[in-house]
């Protein structure tokens, strides 16, 4: 019995220091800075606002220096934690033992926590667990605790315990927990307050005041005790405090997320930052980047306000999505693509553009030394059992590409394109060089008929394929840039939280890529400047030049519309607009009932927009664009010469029957042969 007394007591004494000993040789305590806690990143717009914050998954974190936090604070926290931090060596060795033998007990690991130690258990260890291997933690704990008091000031290790202990409410951090309890910077915190934030430490959901007020004042009581007892307050300083109010829950925990179209600019700065800058999603969670954006706040809550008040009383299925970029850099100014910071991003979504796209047949033509005079047919035609025609029969009879494009003529453009080298594959190729994306998510080759990279059909230049609404911007961006390409782009500037840049967008080449020649890019603009004013006068404020088109696809064999667009510039800033529903499986229609078209709600919506964001500034004008196919820009509209007498009708015999074929319109102005012809005798004629 004694000898088992013995062993057991030698045991108890002898464990602890082997194992103590031979962790001591074993590890090595980092320097104070190499320990990196994850941290929030901050999403600017270019004026340094906020626009939102990157949260890393186990919560908020704000790193801040040791002067930053207030004495009566950090004495709050010592007295809460470890009353002698300052004197102490670190470590509790006395709380090891007893560890030791609750874990030969079969009994929890426990023991009393020096603030070292438990800035060592979060920020190196982890936490303790039973049996060999939560003994084996405890002793890493107090090995690491040991030589870290050796090799850190206690301020290095107060600040870092500090920056990392969980306060409750997804905030890690004195920081983060100052602004989601009390929505203040720590530097303001008063003394009661410190002191419920350092009650909070023990049980950080458990001590909520918001959920258990009284023991929450319970435990403040003994922290403000506790104060007294370090010197640290006064009796009458301690009797001076009152208990402080808290935020509510649900207010602390929308401060830590983006909301409103807000989110969807912070999800694609992050997949900018993943994808193109090298900035790991490690960084992006330890670092604590500001990342300076190129969104315009100004233009920004322009899109915002034209979305909400053009789309209020609509079908609550109507959505839309706006992309303004600066033609001189592709800087994103303006991006909404809803106003759910988790929903779906329409600004993203492979949409057809409708006539919009004939922009692009247009820049194909002038590459084959069309110039703007160049005379199309507009009347109805048929090509392969296809009819094409004009919305409400409009026509223009034979007139120059530029009239035609002004009118949104169907059948010229279509003859326009047939008139190509390599017909739809020219339009094609003229819309990649502008600006429209080969690929993106979900569609792997864009503009091509089999998806997979063959060429397009002749329906590619009314616009039945999938385009984004970014891509729309930039690709009349390089338009509006003579023809100079630059990669839309969020991130201006990424810096972390120690004052290093990582990425500088001022740094990095500007000049951008020469897509397409200057004087064809700078016709085609002459050739749209008319469009907006055209357009139920949508002309921008102050009489500023514009270049625009519009566009609208039908909603399959309906003959009611899916999507509508505007899409325009000025030498400054493009701006694109969709407007369509929710899954696009309904009619799009204003609260009145009648049909959207490009000319309607997305209109007025790109000129809210233009106008709200380029206010206050410089007019800018279009260069003077250069001759192509003996026209420099738009020609004249010739004037029809006057004559006396109508011409004769030449006499015509009437048919003794009629051939009715049935249609089907699968495309605003194209319809196609549907179900076997009949024939119908033919009335008698009329009297003369």
């Amino acid at each position: 019995m004694r000898r088992g007394l013995l062993a057991a007591a030698v045991l108890f004494l002898v464990l602890p220091t082997v194992t103590f000993a031979m962790a001591y040789l074993i590890v090595e305590v980092p320097k104070p800075g190499d320990i990196r806690t994850n941290q929030v990143s901050t999403i600017l717009a270019s004026d340094g606002s906020e626009l939102a914050k990157i949260v890393p998954p186990e919560g908020n974190r704000i790193d801040v220096n040791i002067d930053q936090i207030p004495v009566h604070v950090r004495n709050a926290v010592m007295a809460a934690e470890d009353r002698n931090f300052y004197s102490n060596p670190g470590f509790s060795f006395t709380g090891f033992a007893r560890a030791v033998k609750n874990n030969l007990a079969g009994e929890n690991l426990q023991g009393g926590s020096t603030i070292t130690q438990q800035y060592v258990k979060n920020a190196l260890v982890g936490s303790e667990r039973a049996g060999v291997g939560g003994l084996i933690r405890k002793a890493k704990e107090l090995v690491i605790s040991t030589k870290m008091s050796g090799e850190w000031s206690k301020d290095q290790v107060l600040q870092s315990y500090l920056n990392i202990i969980y306060f409750g409410r997804g905030s890690y951090g004195v920081a983060a927990a100052s602004k989601a309890y009390f929505n203040k910077p720590v530097e303001q915190l008063t003394v009661a307050e410190g002191a419920l934030l350092a009650a909070l430490i023990q049980r950080p959901s458990g001590l909520d005041p918001a959920v258990n007020l009284e023991g929450a004042k319970n435990r403040w009581n003994w922290v403000l005790d506790g104060m007294v007892e370090i010197g640290a307050l006064t009796p009458s300083e301690r009797a001076a405090q009152v208990f402080p109010e808290t935020l509510p829950p649900e207010l602390a925990q929308t401060q830590n997320l983006t909301t409103g179209p807000n989110g969807l600019i912070e999800r694609q700065v992050k997949q900018e930052l993943l994808d193109l800058f090298d900035i790991s999603e490690k960084t992006l969670n330890t670092e604590g980047l500001q990342i300076t954006t190129t969104i315009d706040p100004k233009a920004q809550q322009a899109a915002e306000e034209a979305a909400a008040e053009y789309l209020e009383g609509q079908d609550p299925d109507m959505r839309t999505a706006i992309v303004s970029i600066d033609p001189r850099t592709g800087g994103v100014k303006a991006y909404y693509g809803g106003d759910d910071a988790n929903g779906f991003d329409f600004a993203q979504a492979g949409l057809p553009t409708g006539s919009a796209f004939k922009v692009f047949a247009l820049i194909a033509a002038l590459q084959q030394g069309m110039g703007l005079g160049y005379q199309v047919d507009s009347s109805p035609l048929e090509v392969n059992g296809i009819k094409i025609s004009n919305v409400e029969g409009n026509s223009c009879g034979t007139c120059n590409i530029a009239e035609a494009l002004k009118r949104s003529l169907n059948t010229s453009y279509y003859r326009l394109m047939l008139k190509l080298k390599n017909g739809p594959e020219d339009v094609a190729e003229a819309a990649h060089q502008a600006g429209i994306a080969e690929s993106f998510p979900g569609v792997e080759h864009t503009l091509s008929e089999d998806g997979q990279g063959g060429p397009p059909n002749n329906g590619i230049v009314l616009g039945q394929y999938q385009t984004r609404v970014i891509d729309m911007a930039s690709a009349y961006a390089t338009l509006a840039a003579s023809g100079v390409y630059h990669k839309p782009h969020f991130v201006q500037k990424v810096v972390n939280s120690e004052g290093d840049v990582l990425f500088d967008a001022s740094q990095q080449d500007t000049e951008g890529e020469q897509r397409i020649e200057k004087k064809v890019a700078d016709n085609v603009t002459a050739a749209m400047q008319p469009i907006a004013a055209y357009s139920n006068g949508h002309a921008l404020a102050g009489g500023r030049p514009s270049a625009a088109k519009t566009g609208t696809n039908q909603l399959g064999d309906t003959g009611d519309n899916r999507d509508a667009w505007m899409v325009g510039f000025t030498p400054s800033l493009s701006t694109a607009v969709w407007v369509g529903t929710v899954d696009g499986t309904k009619p799009l229609e204003t609260k009145w009932g009648s049909p959207v078209y490009g000319s309607g709600l997305p209109s007025d919506i790109w000129k809210a927009t233009m106008d709200g964001a380029l206010k206050g500034t410089d007019v800018e004008t279009f260069p003077k664009p250069e001759e192509i196919g003996g026209y420099a820009g738009v020609p004249r509209a010739p004037v029809a010469p006057r004559t006396t007498e109508p011409s004769e009708p030449s006499p015509t015999t009437p048919p003794s029957e009629t051939v009715i074929q049935p249609t089907l319109e699968i495309a605003p102005g194209i319809t196609i042969p549907w179900g076997p012809p009949t024939t119908v005798p033919a009335g008698p004629p009329a009297p003369a």
